[in-house]
């Protein structure tokens, strides 16, 4: 009980949290002041998605994603920087090819995209899971099953030691990636 004291009198902890739980998405970036980055590393998610089975048929693949850009659109007022980086396997799956072709809702709302071929990240330490971060301070890695569905697993890291090399891993994902508008698929 000592070290929960302790911690609290330093101010260490997560201030405005009520109740038990983890906080979702949307308390995390309502509290973010100045960046959300987003690093996502694999080839196929939500392969029942909606949007992306109607683009397998033949259909445009787009589906209404207005409370994502309201979220993105609020934080970028307030301030917050969003970037997302994808890195990804060429040539690309057609989840990929997919995501590729309705990015241009993300940026409309005010993210930066950059995607990342696989090979130009051999070199680099990545984390273990695809990751938001939240001002360089807190790390929400999601957990994917195999075939990309989310398995709405989290796990939270606030501890210094363990977010800065997330910070430096995004930074040299993002500073090799490739802009949105200039990435072509293979």
């Amino acid at each position: 009980m000592a070290d929960v004291l302790a911690e609290a009198a330093t101010g260490n902890y997560a201030q405005g949290r009520q109740g038990p739980g983890e906080p979702t998405f949307r308390e995390l970036l309502a509290r973010t002041q100045r960046s959300a980055v987003h690093l996502e590393m694999r080839d196929t998610y939500e392969p029942d998605h909606p949007g992306f089975n109607d683009w397998l048929q033949g259909g445009s693949g787009r589906v209404d994603r207005t409370p994502w850009t309201s979220l993105v659109e609020e934080a970028t007022a307030r301030g917050v920087k969003m970037r997302r980086a994808r890195i990804v396997s060429e040539p690309p799956t057609d989840y990929i090819r997919w995501e590729h072709m309705i990015t241009d809702v993300n940026i409309a709302a005010g993210e930066d995209v950059r995607w990342l071929p696989r090979r130009q990240a051999a070199d680099l330490l990545l984390p273990h899971a695809d990751f938001w971060m939240f001002d360089h301070r807190i790390v929400r890695f999601n957990y994917n099953a195999g075939d990309g569905t989310s398995l709405k697993a989290y796990e939270f890291a606030s501890d210094p030691r363990r977010v800065a090399p997330v910070v430096a891993a995004f930074e040299m994902v993002w500073e090799r990636a490739i802009p949105h508008e200039e990435y072509k698929l293979g």
